[in-house]
């Protein structure tokens, strides 16, 4: 469990904990190994356990009338389920499927709530963690609800670039490889507009793609087309 404490401490829903409060709850973690296409739980399952990804990239998606609408992507460092932990008996809202071999910790609500229970700071923690997911699902809803088909799809280009973005000579990498089809999904919409808006922003230098794989070239560019 050494290599678990530090990716912990990175979770901001056990950065308050001590070291030694941390090694206290790693061993309550059970390490899996997941291939691409696993399916880690269904919508409308009850759920009973938290998922912490040490390596891998995960959707979380709803089916609409046979239509795939991805909710969520979780990758190194990001954790799903928490809401398995606050109450005993819950339904899953959505389906959590592995895009790539993952490594995953998971951690059961019985192992987690006599800890739980004896450490204010990660209640807290937990409540701030469930209305900030919620207040994102509230944002999902308004650009939904207001935002045209080619602004939501260079919106959430912004928005992956901000969260798994990474610093390179040509920009800004976003670090996870999506079809058309798979951000069409993530968007709302179908796969030709995202193409149409793909090969759009190619053309006017703000973005790159390189086998299924975003590079943002220009932000600042990028930014005035949303706001």
């Amino acid at each position: 469990m050494d290599k678990l404490v530090p990716l912990l401490q990175h979770v901001p829903l056990f950065q308050d904990l001590a070291v030694e409060e941390l090694e206290t709850i790693a061993p309550l973690f059970v390490e899996r190994k997941y291939k691409k296409g696993t399916i880690l739980f269904f919508e409308g399952d009850i759920g009973d356990e938290f998922f912490l990804i040490q390596s891998g990239v995960v959707k979380v998606y709803r089916i609409d009338n046979a239509k795939e609408i991805i909710l969520s992507l979780f990758h190194e460092g990001d954790f799903f389920g928490e809401m398995a932990l606050v109450q005993r008996g819950l339904q899953r809202s959505a389906t959590a499927e592995t895009m790539d071999n993952c490594s995953i910790y998971t951690l059961v609500r019985s192992e987690f709530y006599a800890f739980m229970e004896r450490s204010p700071k990660l209640c807290l923690r937990l409540m701030e963690t469930t209305m900030e997911r919620l207040r994102k699902a509230n944002e999902q809803i308004y650009d939904l609800t207001f935002l045209d088909v080619r602004t939501r799809i260079i919106k959430t280009i912004f928005k992956l670039s901000e969260q798994y973005g990474q610093t390179k000579a040509s920009g800004t990498l976003i670090n996870i490889k999506l079809t058309h089809q798979q951000l069409a999904n993530l968007v709302g919409t179908v796969r030709e507009s995202v193409t149409k808006v793909l090969q759009e922003l190619q053309e006017d230098r703000i973005i790159s793609i390189n086998k299924k794989y975003i590079s943002v070239r220009n932000v600042e560019a990028l930014k005035k087309l949303i706001y």
